[in-house]
């Protein structure tokens, strides 16, 4: 049962999105961002002057791939980037996210780049984490130039340290929609 991924079963109503064995005892991983985003919701509208269309004319078919356990917290990122008028992919989690950009790599003649823009990663996933995730695209002749924003709601000099030992552009906290979307602006260079 280690690494199950409750989303498949629960769906919507659902506040987990793992469930793993630990010591012989099963533990449920909870949704934190769906929990928190009843008690208080989030907005992820963008302040006047961030949003620009024309980040998504000039990336043309380019995407920008999104990564995240939470439905919740991969639903905000999209929503928040919607208004820069880019084309997403969505992933559920840092093995996912992996899968899909080792097909994708497969189909560039040089780089990733040439198909994904760029990366917006969690940290803390089931099956695959961000810092993995992060590794493993920067380990990757033909991904390693993908920039790569790890967005979470850890915070800390550890994760200050991790996100440099592993390779990411950029590390956001969760969740101001402006601050995203300028970072995103910013590694496709449209800032």
């Amino acid at each position: 049962m280690e690494g199950y991924d409750a989303t498949a079963r629960g769906g919507k109503s659902s506040y987990l999105t793992a469930v793993t064995e630990i010591d012989n005892q099963m533990v449920s991983i909870l949704d934190v961002e769906k929990v928190l985003n009843e008690i208080s919701p989030v907005s992820t509208d963008l302040s006047d002057g961030v949003a620009d269309e024309s980040v998504g004319v000039e990336l043309g078919e380019r995407i920008v791939m999104i990564a995240d356990d939470s439905t919740v917290a991969r639903n905000q990122v999209k929503r928040a980037l919607e208004p820069l008028g880019i084309k997403m992919a969505l992933a559920k989690n840092g093995q996912d996210a992996l899968d899909q950009l080792l097909a994708i790599a497969e189909t560039c003649e040089h780089s990733i780049t040439e198909k994904v823009a760029l990366m917006v990663s969690d940290i803390e996933m089931p099956e695959m984490d961000g810092y993995t995730l992060t590794a493993e695209v920067k380990g990757n002749e033909r991904m390693a130039k993908m920039p790569i924003i790890l967005h979470t709601s850890l915070s800390g000099v550890f994760n200050n340290a991790m996100v440099a030992k592993v390779g990411a552009e950029d590390f956001i906290p969760k969740f101001h929609p402006d601050e995203l979307a300028t970072a995103v602006k910013k590694w496709l260079n449209h800032s």
